[in-house]
């Protein structure tokens, strides 16, 4: 039996591992100080048993196990939580926990809930392993293999038929990521959120393409169009990724030969036609979150908020937005705020402190520091040889 226990605080990992280790010395015992750590040992070793706190720095327990539960399904799940997060523990129980345990931890609890997963363990057939390993090779098989039809290379005997009478009609989705450092976890989120997402609202797999992109071909429902699947799949990704990604979709396709061209238009991001890649969207994106601002200067922005409107990862709206203005968001910004107070202090009967509310600065001081900055004179200066002008 192979126990992964995840906590951030070390006394509690730690007591946990003790107390097992003390009443079963013949399991095996991994740590993780961080759901980051405790995705590296899932895909490493072969769990059984995952203890898990609820709340920790980064990602909470709920969702590592809504990240892993697809791709491990065998593993049975028991919460850890304080009675402040007892409402995190039922719905840790409604997406499968088998039990939880609050803090601090009872080790006569511990060790009960223990003989039960062991027993349980052992009445699980051998034939269900072997079954689920069956239906992971070929999971692994038809991915390995789609990925080199996407890609135009040969695929020898192998019968794409059964697929492609599945998919008489399908969309290519790729997500390519922006890292120059390894993405091992960054890779495992995509595949887990796409692959969830394309379970919910219709059918298809994902399939790694080159080490930084992965391809999932999806048949929705009907009644889902892809508009509403590419904003949702952004938004999730938004919500797990800390670094920058590039979202591209086909249009609808009919014809599986025609799977290797297309993925070579998704790779291009920007040379296919008009409507067949949504990256080609992220434009006009830019464009809203353009117009946002200008309507919204005047109140607390930030990048975070704005790439949030317009269903961008913040990271990515950044590169998107310097791109299209040639300036950075925050420049940007002040110099809108600037221009529209030069404008303001052509008139002479508004006080200066009303005319920085206005731009967006509570702080006067702020203000006059942040324009004369920009401008070499303060508010007061510009405004006397305004008056000059005239």
């Amino acid at each position: 039996m192979n126990i992964l226990v995840v906590d951030d605080e070390k006394i509690i990992r730690e007591g946990v591992r003790r107390t097992i280790h003390t009443s079963y010395p013949e399991v095996r015992i991994w740590t993780a100080a961080s759901p980051e750590e405790a995705i590296d040992t899932l895909r490493n070793e072969h769990i059984d048993i995952v203890f898990t706190d609820i709340l920790m720095p980064g990602m909470t327990g709920l969702e590592l196990m809504k990240l892993t539960r697809r791709r491990h399904p065998h593993v049975k799940w028991i919460v850890i939580s304080a009675y402040s997060e007892f409402a995190y523990a039922q719905e840790a129980m409604r997406l499968g926990a088998k039990d939880y345990l609050l803090k601090p931890i009872g080790k006569e609890k511990l060790i009960k809930l223990i003989d039960s997963l062991a027993s349980e363990l052992q009445r699980e057939s051998r034939l269900t392993m072997e079954n689920q390993v069956l239906r992971s090779n070929l999971k692994y098989l038809r991915e390995a293999v789609f990925q080199r039809w996407a890609s135009g290379l040969d695929i020898g005997r192998f019968d794409m038929v059964s697929e492609m009478e599945s998919h008489a009609e399908f969309y290519l989705v790729m997500v390519r990521l922006e890292s120059e450092t390894p993405i091992h976890l960054e890779h495992f989120i995509v595949d887990n959120v796409l692959s969830e997402l394309i379970e919910q609202k219709g059918r298809g797999f994902v399939a790694s393409f080159e080490s930084h992109s992965l391809l999932g071909l999806v048949t929705l429902q009907e009644g889902t169009g892809l508009d509403c699947f590419l904003v949702e799949l952004r938004s999730h990704l938004n919500q797990y990724l800390k670094i920058p990604f590039h979202l591209a979709a086909s249009g609808l396709l009919h014809d599986f030969q025609s799977i290797p061209n297309e993925v070579k238009k998704l790779k291009q991001c920007g040379s296919a036609a008009p409507g067949n890649l949504y990256e080609h969207r992220n434009e006009s994106s830019i464009e809203v979150a353009l117009q946002y601002i200008r309507t919204h200067y005047q109140e607390e922005l930030s990048l975070e908020k704005v790439a949030s409107i317009v269903y961008l990862n913040p990271a990515y709206f950044s590169q998107l937005f310097k791109q299209k203005t040639g300036q950075g968001f925050k420049d940007y910004i002040i110099q809108l705020r600037m221009e529209r107070a030069k404008e303001l202090l052509r008139d002479p009967y508004l006080k200066i402190a009303d005319i920085a509310e206005r731009v967006g600065y509570q702080d006067m001081r702020h203000f006059t520091q942040v324009f004369r900055k920009k401008l070499t004179v303060t508010p007061t200066e510009y405004r006397r040889q305004s008056e000059g002008e005239l």
